[in-house]
């Protein structure tokens, strides 16, 4: 198989991951929960994953990375400890219903800033202008659907001035950009373990600014005579047995990309990229929506003409080439991108993806399409 999906999920891992997941079965109880060898080991992986997630995003202390099931389940952590009923929250035209259902859930008064597809300029004018009059803003880092790169930065240095909180969604940026959690100064950044971290599903990392409100209740291993969740990190945000499984191969992919380093494996990514689009731009009946460089990333939108998206992928999985159709979680980019009705046929390449795999899959989307014309 040809494995071009890699916004959804990292499918292509490094194997020390499986290792490490096979060791924590074999080895590992739940941390917290007693002072016996496996629940030692436990507790000895989860630290040792907490601790390099703080050197890969500079965060001062380990105790400040929350572990979470998903991005999803860090943003509502996120979103639930900083709004509320009319809390004025202002976010990007690009952000994942991960976002947009939370806030739609907490009855907040949402404000999108409106700014031309791709226009990095306008786009910060307009947030720079809106953002006085709201109490939290939330912004993607990398466009799921079009891989656009967002001024995180300068959005950051704004919200920071303005005095207003700032929730980062890094779903499709961290492992990929090198993103400073001091220098940013976030109230929150959420992130899956399972995409460009490469580690398993079922894994992903909150880094909090803020003590953060609880999304649930439970045992923590500490403080279990109180009748409350506990007022530190981490325990305050991570109720119930983690996932220690899967946070043995997280820590084993963070080992993999700070070994490699993440400017190296992005620009094998970029480069992969780059080629996937000059040979997409290449075909006649397909329409590429591209970011300018160097907003681009290794994430891939096209619309064909002659057939819907969904027909184009279900006729790519027959030759073994996964991608993405659809709306992709997104909405609001496909209402800015003027693709809401049809959709996009999404491409995202990771370092794994080789040149023969990307020409391969341009060469069998220009004969689906060319056979789909003579229909």
């Amino acid at each position: 198989m040809i494995y071009l999906d890699s916004a959804a999920t990292s499918f292509l891992k490094p194997p020390e991951v499986t290792r490490e997941m096979i060791l924590a079965v074999k080895e590992c109880a739940s941390p917290g929960r007693g002072l016996h060898a496996p629940a030692l080991a436990a507790a000895e992986r989860v630290y040792a994953c907490r601790e390099q997630a703080a050197a890969l995003f500079h965060v001062p202390d380990p105790a400040q990375v929350v572990f979470t099931l998903n991005a999803t389940h860090a943003l509502n952590i996120a979103i639930r400890s900083l709004t509320g009923a009319g809390t004025r929250v202002l976010v990007s035209g690009y952000e994942h219903n991960a976002v947009v259902r939370p806030l739609y859930a907490s009855r907040a008064a949402v404000q999108i800033v409106s700014a031309p597809l791709f226009d990095t300029g306008g786009f910060l004018d307009a947030f720079s202008e809106a953002v006085s009059g709201v109490d939290v803003a939330v912004c993607t880092h990398v466009s799921n659907v079009f891989g656009y790169r967002l001024p995180i930065e300068e959005i950051a240095e704004i919200c920071r001035r303005a005095g207003v909180p700032l929730i980062i969604d890094a779903a499709q940026s961290a492992g990929i950009y090198d993103m400073d959690f001091q220098d940013l100064g976030a109230a929150f950044i959420a992130m899956p373990g399972h995409k460009g971290l490469m580690g398993p599903q079922g894994t992903g990392l909150l880094l909090c600014g803020q003590r953060g409100v609880p999304l649930m209740q439970g045992g923590t291993g500490s403080l279990s005579a109180e009748p409350g969740m506990p007022e530190e990190l981490p325990d305050r945000l991570e109720a119930g047995t983690l996932n220690v499984c899967g946070i043995a191969g997280l820590s084993a992919a963070l080992r993999f990309i700070a070994g490699r380093g993440i400017r190296a494996l992005r620009g094998r990514e970029e480069a992969l990229a780059e080629q996937l689009a000059q040979g997409l731009l290449s075909i006649d009946g397909l329409d590429v929506i591209l970011p300018e460089q160097p907003d681009r990333t290794g994430v891939i939108s096209v619309v064909p003409r002659e057939i819907s998206c969904e027909e184009l992928a279900a006729r790519l999985g027959e030759e073994d080439i996964a991608v993405r159709a659809g709306l992709q979680c997104a909405p609001q980019a496909h209402a800015c991108a003027g693709t809401l009705k049809t959709g996009t046929v999404r491409f995202s390449v990771s370092p794994f993806n080789t040149p023969q795999e990307v020409d391969t899959a341009v060469w069998i989307v220009r004969n689906i399409l060319k056979i789909s014309y003579k229909m």
